[in-house]
Formats: structure tokens, sequence, C-alpha cells
């Protein structure tokens, strides 16, 4: 069985007492693929540290995280194309717009985002979307920007069927994540009705950790149980279901 974390943070300080171990860890459990997402400049070379000491194994993408769009977003941006330009990525991410903990610089995240999908296009790479209370800002933006090659994944999927639905209809996948183990988050009942086709698996290590760890710092191992549940969900084998969703990702990322 072959597992593939689409979004994990293992270059974070979170980490760095035993960032080795984690990533043996994860290998173990048979996720030997770990894409890292990008934050913004403060983390990048942390994130490159880990990706040129694991070059087979933890691969990154390059990007300005919403939360991290303030008022010099646009010399984030300048280092988000500078990268993009020297190649070596394998998506444009984590980008999208986060309403949730601030909404003064509600402006400057959709003119980030639309500016990211736009490179993204150009350099011909898929897209990780953070979505946090912005489905609706997000979703008319990647409508106003589609076309053949705008491909990419809504990271931590929690959303409705009629959002589930506008997604597919874009030609984006959703990741799923440790929410699907919790109890009453509702995502189990969404995803019962969304084909395999469309999902990947994730972690977004250190946070959302699934049952039964929840609590505790997520690992990109933990994606098993995340598989687990999924598979569950789908009244599969986990064999199937890590197949399916393996196939989906080295699709999407080129892998």
């Amino acid at each position: 069985m072959k597992l593939i974390d689409t979004h994990t943070h293992l270059y974070l300080d979170n980490f760095d007492p035993d960032r080795d171990e984690i990533i043996q860890n994860a290998i173990d459990m048979s996720v030997e693929t770990m894409l890292l997402p990008a934050i913004d400049s403060t983390t990048f070379d942390s994130m490159m540290e880990l990706s040129n000491n694991y070059p087979h194994n933890c691969l990154p993408m390059i990007g300005l995280h919403p939360t991290s769009v303030v008022d010099n977003y646009e010399n984030e941006l300048k280092l988000v194309e500078d990268e993009l330009t020297k190649g070596g990525y394998i998506a444009v991410g984590e980008i999208g717009i986060d309403l949730y903990w601030d909404k003064s610089f509600v402006d400057q995240q959709k003119d980030a985002f639309r500016k990211q999908l736009k490179l993204a296009k150009k350099h011909k790479l898929p897209v990780a979307i953070h979505t946090r209370d912005s489905f609706n800002e997000i979703y008319t933006i990647v409508k106003e920007e589609s076309n053949d090659e705008l491909k990419g994944v809504f990271h931590c999927f929690t959303g409705t069927s009629s959002e589930a639905k506008k997604i597919i209809d874009v030609g984006f996948l959703m990741g799923i994540g440790g929410i699907i183990t919790f109890k009453n988050s509702g995502l189990a009942e969404v995803v019962i009705g969304i084909p395999i086709k469309h999902l990947v698996l994730e972690t977004d290590a250190p946070f959302l950790t699934p049952a039964p760890f929840r609590g505790k710092r997520n690992q990109s191992a933990y994606l098993t149980y995340i598989a687990r549940k999924l598979a569950e969900v789908k009244n599969i084998g986990v064999e199937q279901l890590a197949d399916i969703t393996t196939k989906n990702a080295v699709e999407l990322f080129k892998l």
C-alpha cells in the first residue's frame, strides 16, 4: 500500500526536536511521499532545507498563505514569482482566502490569490487552496480564472454537497484530512456522495490531528488513520482506497 500526504508542514519548528524520526515514521507507515505547502518568506529556508535533505520524499510547493497577506504582500509575491522561474516546485500553494482570523486585508488577499492563480497557469502547475469562511469569494475567482490549465485541490475540504459539486465542476479535487475522523464534523455524510476520483488524502500536520490522537501534534504517519476512516465511509477496502487516492495525487501533481 502506498499513500501520499498531499499537504503537510513538516518544516515548521513544531518538528525541530525529532523531524527525521517523524519522516521515518511516515515512510514506515507507507507514506513515502509528503508534499510541502509553503507559507511565506519566514519559513521558506526551513522548507527548502527539508526538501533538500529528503529530495525523494518531501516535495515543495511555493506560494503565499492568505494569513500572511499583509502590507508587504507584493514583496512576498515577488519571491513566489522568482522561485517559480527557477523551477523545481510541484505546485503553487498554499494560497487562498482566510476570513476567519482577520478581514482587514480581504482585498489584498483576493489580489494575491488571483495573481498566484495566474502564475500557476503560466507555469502549468496545480494549486493548493486554503479556504476558511471564504468559499464563495474563492469560487468566484477560480471560476473567473478557470481554463484547461487551471487544476488543483481545495485543501482541508469541510464543505457542503453543493460546494463539492461546484469544486468538481471546475475540475478540482478535494483534500480529506483528520476532520473526517471527528465525531460531529458531519464531513463523512457529505463525503459519502463524492466519488473517490475527486479526493486526495492529507494531514495538514502539525494541525488537525485525527482521532484517536486528537489534541496531540499531527504527523504524516497518521495519514493511515484518515485513509482507514475514508475507506470505512466509502465501504471499500483501505488498499483500494489508497490505490485510487494515490493515483489521483500522482496525476494532479505529476509525481
